[in-house]
């Protein structure tokens, strides 16, 4: 046993020996990660110091070019183990991985401060940056990103600067790591467990099937019901019983308050305050400051700009539907309560367009949304995709797929994790396992993309069956791994969707404009059981009420942004208390009486661990861009081929490689306005 252990090889350390190179997953054990990261920061280290005492003057291609390109080694090592291991935290942890991340994060923070804060490397970098050759226009780009990332990371600071900001960001990135573990474990510690079936009233039996599959999985009896959406949403749609779905609401409103060691609320106080430290550190009035000097919006002003014109455009009709759905209530309550939103819309919309979620559960079956959505992949854009039960995977649910370009080229590898499960986070997420770049040698490198979701499940007997939401879910991240799978830059840090974040949304949010549109459901919509089609009136009701309580939904997503631009906007220290500060910065979008025991702030990981802090405006910013460039498509055929590969060659295959408005406009021929958003949501009327 000891001699096996002792001749078994660290599989980060050599060639994977794999199917286009992907991670091998069923070979990596957890001892692996920490030995491959101590090791590839020693390599990036070496590197490094070989970068910076290269005699030569410093040019593009002896610094610029050298730091970027990772075909000798310089950072392959810790790029490869970071990337499965951050992946896999988010997708399928456990108590050890939390643990180690724990241990590595400050170790990779201080890593990442050591490269940036280098004052020789970033010497030779500023030296490039005043001279250089002639360079393309992603040369450049890469060259502006490389320079600007060094001064956004404190390169320009004094000695005590630095050192005050590597103690900033060490201590916000163990605390984005503490608040995400902190919400993993609080969304999966609840459970409502019923055991007298009279209490499953108004439940379909989609939603009792797999409450009694989860039971039977938890060795528990009767059905039991979670936080995870695909049995949240539809007990507070269906469930008859208030009181219970007052539970579940309270529940999941009250996730990281209580006093417990998950709270939250301290955690978040100190990063809107590490946040703007280091902000005010690097010469900004304020975290939003810093981070929209490098977004389309341009500024606070630019971003309150659009969040106040929505809401002048949309809250009217959102109170008007506030107004129909307490109506629909009245006959029931005294007064319409949060836990009622959700059971009181679904009467409604039956009652005006006689149409449900579950009506169209049996004519989405998972395994047919799949070849619906890769089919309108193919037919857009060519490529076809082969599932490849060789490349490995890290759990059975995780299907690897090959994928090819309209010449039968190989285009990228596509992972696809559609369910939930203990030790996944709720939502849904792309990522990569790999980028794309073109190496020294000129080799297409392909990317690997992945696409996490937490989808209903298949139950005994039954395949999974999904609801449209869940297939526009699917859409919306299949078209982030899009933008990934046609990236075609020269530099990987360029490549797919390393953009501008109130760009990223774009290709996403616009491929969900296909999950109404008749042409497109008709490709795969049949009933499970049947094989019959989804009915043509049936899908004419789904057209028709695309957007019931659009309005509303818009100001919840505005009223997010308005949350997070208050955190971010602020000059001095944050002393309030989260809640009533929560309830305040919201309100002009809160078209509802607030309650005061319950709180977004602490399971908003979005603005608080995921990259969106002073960005979660970007939805909206980027539903004005889609919506305007849906309209493109809609005025030359939703499948024309034509538009389909402009928009490829545009913007999908670009990436970084130039401001995100230069290449809109190459795509559309002017700047998007708002009007296609409002017109698609019957906030303003269509064009005759």
């Amino acid at each position: 046993m000891n001699e096996t252990t002792e001749k078994r090889k660290n599989p980060f350390f050599e060639p994977y020996n794999t199917p286009h190179d992907t991670a091998p997953f069923d070979r990596i054990r957890l001892e692996d990660y920490e030995e491959a990261f101590m090791e590839g920061i020693r390599r990036d280290n070496e590197q490094i110091q070989k970068l910076v005492d290269n005699p030569a003057k410093p040019t593009f291609d002896n610094t610029i070019i050298d730091k970027e390109d990772t075909t000798e080694g310089y950072y392959d090592l810790l790029d490869r183990v970071s990337t499965v291991f951050f992946n896999l935290l988010s997708a399928e942890s456990n108590d050890e991985m939390e643990a180690l991340a724990q241990k590595m994060q400050p170790i990779l923070t201080q890593h990442a401060n050591d490269v940036r804060l280098n004052p020789r490397l970033f010497e030779r970098i500023s030296y490039v940056h005043r001279h250089h050759r002639k360079l393309t226009s992603e040369e450049k780009m890469l060259l502006d990103n490389c320079y600007d990332g060094f001064v956004r990371s404190g390169a320009l600071l004094d000695e005590a600067g630095k050192e005050r900001l590597r103690r900033l960001t060490e201590e916000a990135s163990l605390l984005s790591l503490q608040f995400q573990q902190n919400l993993l474990k609080e969304q999966k510690a609840y459970t409502l467990n019923i055991t007298d079936e009279a209490q499953l009233d108004g439940l379909p039996q989609t939603a009792v099937a797999a409450a009694a599959a989860e039971a039977h999985e938890r060795q528990m009896d009767g059905w039991v019901f979670t936080l995870d959406s695909p049995s949240y949403s539809p007990f507070m749609t269906y469930s008859t019983q208030r009181e219970l779905r007052r539970q579940m609401f309270m529940a999941r409103g009250t996730v990281c308050i209580h006093d417990n060691d998950a709270n939250n609320l301290e955690v978040c106080r100190r990063l809107v305050n590490l946040r703007r430290e280091i902000a005010q550190l690097l010469g900004f009035k304020t975290y939003a400051d810093y981070v929209l000097k490098n977004r389309m919006a341009g500024s606070v002003r630019g971003v309150y700009r659009l969040l106040n014109q929505l809401i002048d455009a949309y809250k009217p009709t959102a109170l008007k539907e506030l107004s129909d759905l307490k109506r629909m209530a009245k006959a029931d309550l005294d007064r319409l309560e949060p836990w009622d939103a959700a059971y009181y819309s679904h009467k409604l919309k039956l009652k005006k367009y006689n149409i449900d979620a579950e009506m169209l559960r049996p004519y989405l079956q998972l395994d047919r949304v799949i070849d619906g959505v890769f089919g309108l992949a193919n037919r857009l854009y060519g490529i076809t995709f082969k599932e490849n039960k060789d490349i490995p995977v890290y759990h059975p649910d995780v299907k690897a797929y090959e994928v090819f370009d309209r010449d039968g080229s190989f285009l990228a590898v596509f992972y696809a994790d559609f369910h939930p499960r203990k030790g996944k986070q709720g939502g849904a997420w792309m990522t990569e396992y790999q980028g794309q770049y073109i190496d020294k040698k000129g080799e297409n490198v392909r990317p690997h993309v992945s696409v996490v979701m937490n989808l209903t499940k298949p139950t005994d007997g039954k395949p999974a069956l999904l609801t449209l939401g869940e297939v526009e879910t699917f859409l919306h991240e299949f078209g982030h791994s899009l933008h990934g799978m046609f990236a075609n830059t020269r530099f990987e840090s360029l490549s797919g969707t390393n953009v501008w974040w109130d760009f990223v949304e774009l290709p996403s949010q616009f491929m969900e404009n296909y999950a109404v549109e008749k042409e497109f459901l008709r490709t795969f919509a049949f009933h499970h059981e049947t094989g019959e089609p989804l009915p043509d009136e049936l899908i004419d009701r789904v057209v028709k009420s695309r957007n019931f309580m659009a309005a509303t939904a818009c100001l919840r997503q505005v009223s997010f942004g308005l949350l997070d631009m208050a955190y971010y906007t602020q000059k001095d220290e944050f002393k309030e208390d989260i809640m009533p500060f929560e309830r305040e910065a919201w309100k002009k979008a809160i078209i509802t009486r607030q309650r005061t025991d319950t709180c977004m702030t602490t399971q908003f990981s979005h603005i608080m661990a995921g990259g969106y802090a002073a960005g979660y405006y970007s939805y909206k910013w980027a539903e004005v861009l889609e919506a305007d460039a849906f309209a493109v498509f809609k005025r030359h055929g939703i499948f024309d081929q034509k538009t389909a590969q402009s928009f490829r060659d545009n913007i999908l295959s670009r990436g970084g490689t130039e401001h995100p408005m230069t290449l809109y406009k190459r795509f559309r021929g002017g700047e998007p306005t708002i009007d296609a958003l409002l017109r698609r949501n019957g906030i303003k009327p269509s064009k005759s």
